[in-house]
């Protein structure tokens, strides 16, 4: 499917079909998410729709996304202050000063769906 051209669902669906593949263990940002949607300029819209996630009544990894340096700034989010670490951890990744280490390693860029 070509996410970024469908005109018939939302952006913010949009972004919930392309964080729903981001695989265990992999985090992304908001910018690949946006450029990859073709909306380059819309990285605050997809944290945006990361906000709202958990109203959307699917099952959306929101904790995958990160900022373009792998700061967990959406953490404020999730209720508690720790959950997304934590689930971040639980996937393997260790944090630092709110900061995903080895970001590079583990970064998902969302081109891989077109593969």
């Amino acid at each position: 499917m070509d996410y970024s051209t469908d005109d018939r669902i939302s952006f913010f669906e949009k972004v919930y079909a392309v964080v729903s593949q981001i695989p265990f263990g992999k985090v992304t940002s908001y910018g690949a998410i946006a450029a990859f949607l073709g909306a380059r300029k819309s990285s605050r819209m997809v944290g945006w729709a990361m906000n709202q996630s958990h109203r959307s009544g699917l099952a959306i990894p929101a904790h995958r996304v990160v900022n373009r340096n792998g700061q967990l700034s959406g953490k404020v989010h999730f209720g508690h202050p720790d959950l997304m670490q934590k689930l971040l951890e639980q996937e393997g990744h260790r944090i630092e000063n709110d900061t995903i280490q080895n970001f590079e390693k583990v970064f998902w860029n969302p081109e891989q769906l077109l593969q």
